[in-house]
């Protein structure tokens, strides 16, 4: 099964998979002391945004519809495209958590994974574990 979560909460199920370009606060540059090496068990930054599509996101030129095509289109390419669908693989397998910085997966790129793993394998089962 999928989950998708916030890396601050302590709720993640199975293999907890970090998909953050970064660990730092909003500005890209401070570390967040909140995200420790013990909040997730792997770090998979290919299917983090680039950083310039979160860039312009966190620097408010852009709002979530758009931040949203240009994240999908991201992940449909090269070798995203195989890290989606080892992901999905994985969680049809397996017990996985996404995280990522966000409260809700409504506007973060988690949410879109979710759903891109979910067209390769239509059955997988996706739970967000928003607060």
């Amino acid at each position: 099964m999928l989950y998708t979560g916030c890396i601050l909460n302590d709720n993640a199920v199975g293999t907890r998979i970090s998909i953050m370009s970064r660990h730092t606060l909003n500005d890209g540059v401070t570390p967040d002391i909140r995200i420790t090496d013990s909040s997730y068990d792997e770090w998979l930054r290919i299917l983090a945004p680039s950083d310039r599509l979160i860039g312009e996101y966190y620097g408010n030129s852009m709002y979530w519809g758009e931040f949203a095509a240009r994240y999908t289109s991201e992940i449909n390419d090269g070798a995203k495209v195989r890290a989606v669908e080892g992901l999905a693989l994985r969680a049809i397998e397996d017990d996985v958590t996404i995280l990522c910085i966000e409260d809700s997966h409504e506007t973060c790129h988690r949410g879109l994974l979710a759903k891109e793993c979910q067209r390769y394998f239509q059955h997988l089962k996706v739970i967000h574990l928003d607060n």
